[in-house]
């Protein structure tokens, strides 16, 4: 008996461990859009850019740095919700999607012709692309210098 409440106790510490983050993150990163068409649309009535990032966040190292250096940084956040759109196109392995995101991400990966993640496409207030970004060693500030030197239009 006190092996099976030592075991329970063991389980519910791993669940509190690894998947209460991933929800607290979840719902902190409430900036963040899967909706393509609705980001293309909201970035036009506000005037700001759409960054797209193509990501494998649950298995891909370089995003996981990538969202950990520079989009999960208060520098990055503020930035961002004065200028862009952030939707991720994620292809995640062990996360589930819904059967409409998984074809928007892949129609959307094909169209931009994306070869390796992460793949950064920004998109002006009018659904053009104006640049492509990857991963960018120095942090926020260095990522953020990168995105100011995109043409507007």
């Amino acid at each position: 008996m006190k092996a099976l409440t030592a075991l329970a106790a063991v389980l519910a510490l791993f669940v509190a461990v690894t998947v209460a983050p991933k929800t607290a993150r979840a719902a902190e990163d409430s900036s963040w859009t899967t909706d393509y068409q609705n980001a293309l649309q909201t970035a036009k009535n506000e005037k700001k850019m759409v960054l797209l990032d193509f990501t494998g966040s649950d298995w891909c190292g370089w995003c996981m740095k990538l969202d950990k250096e520079v989009f999960s940084t208060p520098e990055f956040k503020d930035f961002a919700a004065k200028n862009l759109v952030l939707v991720k196109v994620d292809f995640p392995r062990s996360v589930q999607q819904t059967a409409a995101v998984k074809a928007q991400n892949q129609k959307l990966a094909q169209q931009y012709k994306i070869e390796g993640y992460p793949t950064i496409i920004v998109l002006n207030a009018d659904g053009k692309p104006v640049g492509e970004l990857g991963y960018e060693p120095g942090g926020p500030s260095a990522f953020i210098g990168k995105l100011k030197t995109l043409p507007q239009s």
